[in-house]
């Protein structure tokens, strides 16, 4: 009976010590952009949750998550800086408007209308980081560790009048997202700089007469409001970005809850991918469904091969003049597109034109 008593004590204060083992880390998660923003949302549901759940396995550790969603920590001008100075542990890099900062990272911007699947480049873009030391440098001297990649559903044009033809862009105002804006150029369009949290008020103000944007975005933002007359283009798809963690916060991570988080970033790219591929066509239903009782109504039209033709071959061949800009500066411009292109080939895209080529 002393004997029992003493092993019921022991598993007594055994407990709470096994209990109490289990450690707590505070992690500060943030975008620019709001939860509503599908990729931004799968921040929450896809990369923290499958975080928790690999580290809830051993019960080792816990992250207590400190959420700033929505742009309360830093607006999209300053999502590379504010991961890099620690303004948040995690956060969502817009890469789209950080041309000067990652110049190799704007490749398939300029390079549209090569591929229209999300999945396939951003398999290339992994690879690339992967194996591609100037790429990986390139986002890692800014004190950080990508975790996940993020590339654009396709993109298409969305006005406050109809367009009847691509004759019609000509002397349009049109938003785009900083580098994007040189996929207008031979259209006769003018680029307006901004992004998914600014073009609502452009577009409402005068500031332009619609958008060069995708769908995942459009709908959330509510831009067919302002903008009712959707032509579908296909431009393609561009990477847009990463989930980055501060370099300093990643080195004081134990190695466990670091193996969770790489984990965690691939299941997040991956499904990112695939949602996607599979809800832009949604997406734009779901304008003409919601926007059908508004005043006008939302309307959809396809642009003719012959005009989608016209836009792409009208086009200077901007990534070559953007390879010799960024070569300019000591860095592998031309062997980065080839081989962006040459993973976009290799798993069966047949880009529309061979930029890397001419």
């Amino acid at each position: 009976m002393k004997k029992l008593t003493g092993l019921l004590l022991a598993g007594a204060i055994a407990l709470p010590t096994s209990v109490m083992a289990q450690e707590t880390i505070d992690l500060t998660v943030a975008s620019s952009h709001p939860l509503v923003i599908p990729w931004v949302g799968m921040i929450k549901s896809e990369f923290m949750t499958e975080t928790d759940r690999i580290l809830a396995e051993t019960g080792n550790y816990k992250i207590e998550w400190q959420e700033a969603f929505g742009g309360t920590l830093y607006k999209a001008n300053a999502t590379l800086t504010s991961v890099e100075e620690g303004v948040t542990d995690i956060g969502w890099v817009f890469s789209f408007l950080e041309g000067a900062k990652l110049p190799l990272s704007q490749a398939s911007t300029y390079a549209p209308f090569a591929t229209a699947n999300p999945p396939v480049q951003l398999d290339v873009m992994w690879e690339l980081l992967e194996n591609n030391e100037a790429f990986r440098n390139e986002w890692e001297q800014y004190n950080l560790k990508v975790l996940g990649l993020t590339s654009t559903d396709s993109y298409d044009v969305y006005t406050k009048a109809p367009i009847t033809g691509l004759a019609d862009l000509s002397g349009m105002k049109l938003s785009a997202p900083g580098v994007l804006g040189a996929w207008l150029q031979g259209t006769g369009a003018n680029a307006v700089d901004g992004s998914l949290t600014t073009f609502y008020t452009d577009i409402q103000t005068g500031v332009s007469d619609g958008v060069l944007s995708l769908a995942l975005g459009v709908l959330p933002a509510k831009l067919f409001e302002v903008a009712p007359y959707i032509t579908r283009v296909d431009i393609g798809v561009a990477f847009s970005g990463a989930l980055a963690i501060n370099r300093d916060s990643w080195d004081g991570l134990p190695e466990e809850v670091q193996n969770a988080m790489i984990a965690a970033g691939k299941v997040y790219t991956e499904a990112h991918g695939k949602d996607v591929l599979e809800r832009h066509d949604a997406a734009l239903q779901k304008m003409l469904e919601v926007g059908a009782s508004q005043n006008p109504p939302v309307t959809m039209t396809e642009m003719s091969q012959e005009d989608r033709a016209a836009w792409v071959d009208g086009m200077p061949n901007i990534a070559a003049d953007w390879a010799a800009d960024v070569a300019a500066r000591g860095l592998p411009a031309r062997e980065f597109l080839a081989a962006y292109m040459d993973g976009l080939r290799a798993r069966g895209e047949e880009p529309v034109r061979d930029w890397d080529k001419e």
